[in-house]
Order: C-alpha cells, then structure tokens, then sequence
C-alpha cells in the first residue's frame, strides 16, 4: 500500500509541478507566486 500511496502522491506533485510551469510569470504573479516557488507549493499540496 505504501508503494502505490508514494506513486500517486509523486504524479499530483508531477501533475502540480507541469500546471504551474504552464502559466505565464504573469499568470504566476496573480497568484502571489514566482517561478522559483512551483515546487515548493507543489510538496506543500501532498
């Protein structure tokens, strides 16, 4: 079970990580972020 938890926690942060890298720095900025945060907010949502 610990197997496919990890698994799927990995792909919602690969997921996070891709549909934020997607948004344009102005995009990024309206939701009070930079691009340097992406995957910082990516582990947060786990």
């Amino acid at each position: 079970m610990n197997l496919i938890r990890n698994y799927r926690n990995w792909r919602v942060y690969r997921d996070t990580v891709n549909e934020l890298g997607r948004l344009s720095n102005r995009q990024l900025h309206d939701l009070g972020l930079v691009r340097d945060e992406i995957k910082q907010v990516a582990r947060k949502g786990l």
